[in-house]
Protein backbone atom coordinates (compact mmCIF):
# COMPACT_ATOMS: atom_id res chain seq x y z
CA UNK A 1 0.00 0.00 0.00
CA UNK A 2 1.08 3.47 -0.74
CA UNK A 3 0.07 6.66 1.08
CA UNK A 4 -1.88 8.10 -2.16
CA UNK A 5 -3.81 5.15 -1.77
CA UNK A 6 -5.30 5.94 1.67
CA UNK A 7 -8.40 7.14 1.87
CA UNK A 8 -10.33 8.93 5.30
CA UNK A 9 -11.66 6.43 7.45
CA UNK A 10 -9.83 3.42 6.46
CA UNK A 11 -8.01 1.36 8.65
CA UNK A 12 -6.30 -2.03 8.42
CA UNK A 13 -3.42 -0.31 6.83
CA UNK A 14 0.16 -1.69 6.12
CA UNK A 15 2.53 0.78 4.72
CA UNK A 16 6.47 1.43 5.24
CA UNK A 17 7.10 5.07 5.30
CA UNK A 18 9.95 7.21 6.09
CA UNK A 19 9.94 10.18 9.12
CA UNK A 20 10.77 13.53 7.37
CA UNK A 21 9.87 15.73 10.77
CA UNK A 22 7.97 15.98 14.27
CA UNK A 23 7.07 18.69 16.02
CA UNK A 24 7.21 19.06 19.29
CA UNK A 25 5.52 16.64 21.53
CA UNK A 26 1.77 18.78 23.10
CA UNK A 27 0.64 16.80 26.56
CA UNK A 28 -2.86 16.05 27.10
CA UNK A 29 -5.36 15.37 30.01
CA UNK A 30 -8.13 12.78 29.32
CA UNK A 31 -10.36 11.19 31.47
CA UNK A 32 -7.64 11.97 34.23
CA UNK A 33 -4.94 10.32 32.79
CA UNK A 34 -2.00 12.28 31.03
CA UNK A 35 -0.69 11.77 27.75
CA UNK A 36 1.71 12.88 25.11
CA UNK A 37 0.46 13.84 21.15
CA UNK A 38 3.08 15.08 18.07
CA UNK A 39 2.29 15.37 14.66
CA UNK A 40 5.21 13.86 12.27
CA UNK A 41 5.36 14.33 8.58
CA UNK A 42 5.98 11.14 6.53
CA UNK A 43 6.47 10.25 2.68
CA UNK A 44 6.86 7.10 0.97
CA UNK A 45 7.29 7.22 -3.02
CA UNK A 46 4.11 8.47 -3.59
CA UNK A 47 3.69 11.70 -1.49
CA UNK A 48 3.90 12.79 2.03
CA UNK A 49 1.33 12.62 4.68
CA UNK A 50 0.57 13.61 8.25
CA UNK A 51 0.77 11.21 11.22
CA UNK A 52 -0.08 11.30 15.24
CA UNK A 53 2.27 9.82 17.49
CA UNK A 54 0.81 8.92 20.74
CA UNK A 55 2.15 8.62 23.89
CA UNK A 56 5.63 5.97 23.78
CA UNK A 57 5.35 6.30 19.76
CA UNK A 58 7.06 9.73 19.99
CA UNK A 59 9.73 8.24 21.57
CA UNK A 60 10.33 5.27 18.99
CA UNK A 61 10.22 7.11 16.23
CA UNK A 62 12.97 9.69 14.58
CA UNK A 63 13.23 11.64 12.06
CA UNK A 64 15.28 9.74 8.99
CA UNK A 65 13.91 6.55 10.26
CA UNK A 66 11.95 4.23 8.07
CA UNK A 67 9.07 2.65 9.82
CA UNK A 68 6.32 0.17 9.41
CA UNK A 69 2.49 0.86 10.64
CA UNK A 70 0.76 -2.58 11.18
CA UNK A 71 -2.80 -2.34 11.68
CA UNK A 72 -3.23 1.45 11.03
CA UNK A 73 -5.96 4.13 10.61
CA UNK A 74 -6.54 7.15 8.51
CA UNK A 75 -8.40 10.06 10.48
CA UNK A 76 -9.37 13.01 8.67
CA UNK A 77 -8.60 16.68 10.44
CA UNK A 78 -9.49 19.95 8.74
CA UNK A 79 -10.28 18.19 5.68
CA UNK A 80 -6.50 16.64 5.72
CA UNK A 81 -5.81 13.04 5.84
CA UNK A 82 -3.79 11.86 8.98
CA UNK A 83 -2.23 8.43 9.43
CA UNK A 84 -2.28 6.75 12.73
CA UNK A 85 -1.27 3.59 14.37
CA UNK A 86 -4.20 3.91 16.51
CA UNK A 87 -5.66 1.58 19.67
CA UNK A 88 -5.32 -1.56 17.60
CA UNK A 89 -1.65 -0.89 15.50
CA UNK A 90 1.42 -0.54 15.96
CA UNK A 91 4.60 1.03 15.03
CA UNK A 92 8.38 -0.78 13.67
CA UNK A 93 11.56 0.63 13.46
CA UNK A 94 12.75 -0.78 9.99
CA UNK A 95 16.29 -1.13 8.89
Amino acid sequence: MHLMDIAPRQGKIEVIVEVISIDKPREFQKFGHKGRVATALVKDSSGEMKMTLWNDEIEIVKPGSKIKIINGYCNEFQGEKQLTAGRFGKIEVVD
